[in-house]
């Protein structure tokens, strides 16, 4: 844990300036909010291509891999762009092609063409209807304007975008979006943002953890955790090391379970798009931040 240490002692200074926008994660998970168990959405039912395969008899023990952080990870802002903030808010649903899970998590591909008049008088022409600019811009101005609604407030089967998105924020994920979507012209629109590094940390866990974990709640044991209990995100800093929750979180582990212990694939997705210093951003923000009911 001394990586920790030295980390927060560097941060400290930036404490104050980011404390007014970082704030901790609290409420129930959204699958509670939705009354759905785990195995009943689609990253559930999909969980087996998620994470490491059990190691074989050879392999054991399993080691895990070495902490690898650049010198960012001790860096007090980052800069990032409307890509790094669709995988820390919407890659974990709507997949890295945005095409989403259907029918369960819709693509955001055809919503976000449609605030595009040019591309909404393309589709029209190929399925036979003549379609005007007069006729387009209104509906692509009135499209635009419900995307970003969307963006700013969530939707109903779709968690809010906690933390409250900035206007900057929008714009250059609004933007990603419209890339996405190949939306002509889209990638030259994108807004670099410099944000603290606890506030990456706050997307991830808002926007990503939170979905399957409550932020405080009953500590589950061994027993429980096989019988697919999900410990809250109040229990993992000290469930886990850094080293530990970044294995997890971007390459995987095994669980272990009965006498002799037998390895098992878990029910924890493994995000790979998140990189080992997004991942102790999450470890880190969890800890200056205390997850609270």
């Amino acid at each position: 844990m001394r990586v920790v240490a030295v980390f927060l002692f560097l941060l400290a200074p930036s404490l104050s300036a980011c404390a007014q926008v970082v704030t901790p994660v609290e409420g129930e998970s959204w699958l509670v909010h939705l009354h759905r168990s785990f195995d009943e959405t689609s990253m559930g039912k999909s969980s087996g291509v998620y994470g490491p395969a059990a190691p074989m008899p050879s392999e054991w023990p399993l080691p895990h891999p070495a902490l690898q952080l650049s010198n960012k990870f001790t860096g007090q802002s980052t800069t990032l762009y409307g890509s790094d903030l669709y995988r820390f808010k919407c890659q974990g649903c709507h997949g890295a092609s945005g095409t989403g899970a259907p029918p369960e998590i819709n693509s955001v591909i055809d919503p976000v063409r449609a605030t595009s008049a040019s591309m909404y008088i393309e589709h029209m022409k190929k399925v036979g209807m003549e379609v005007t600019s007069k006729d387009a811009l209104p509906l692509a101005k009135q499209a635009n304007g419900m995307l970003l609604d969307r963006l700013h407030k969530g939707g109903t089967d779709m968690p809010s975008p906690n933390p409250n998105l900035t206007e900057a924020e929008v714009r250059s994920l609004f933007a990603y979006l419209r890339q996405l979507a190949g939306i002509p012209g889209a990638e030259k629109q994108q807004v670099p943002i410099v944000e603290p590094v606890l506030r990456v940390g706050e997307h991830i866990v808002k926007s990503t953890c939170h979905i399957c974990h409550a932020s405080v709640g009953h500590n589950p044991g061994p027993q429980e955790l096989s019988e697919a209990q999900i410990p809250p995100l109040s229990s993992l800093t000290s469930r886990l090391s850094l080293n530990e929750f970044v294995t997890k979180v971007t390459f995987g582990t095994p669980v272990f379970e009965g006498s002799p212990a037998i390895p098992f694939r878990g029910r924890m997705p493994v995000f790979t798009y998140l990189t080992p210093d997004e991942a102790a951003d999450a470890y880190l923000y969890l800890t200056l931040y205390p997850p609270r009911n």
